[in-house]
């Protein structure tokens, strides 16, 4: 797979951080990973906003069921 050099500016802690978790020779790949995660959120959201748009919100009952289904890990929400 061909790659592309970048010059980044990054916040230094961070860069330690990730350095100390993957090692010298690992933090192209972590931030390569990271920075497709994160591109996949943003079309994600870019995905539901259109649905509203085209089909409008979803409604606060389904919302609500789906919530109990699936909690938010760390929420107080439990499972009816």
């Amino acid at each position: 797979m061909p790659i592309a050099k970048v010059s980044l500016s990054l916040d230094p802690d961070l860069v330690d951080a990730a350095r100390h978790r993957v090692g010298g020779r690992g933090l192209s790949g972590y931030v390569n990973e990271a920075l497709r995660r994160r591109l996949q959120h943003d079309r994600l959201a870019e995905l539901l906003e259109e649905l509203d748009r085209s089909d409008g919100p979803l409604d606060p009952a389904v919302l609500e069921e789906v919530g109990r289904a699936w909690p938010v890990p760390g929420s107080r929400r439990r499972r009816a």
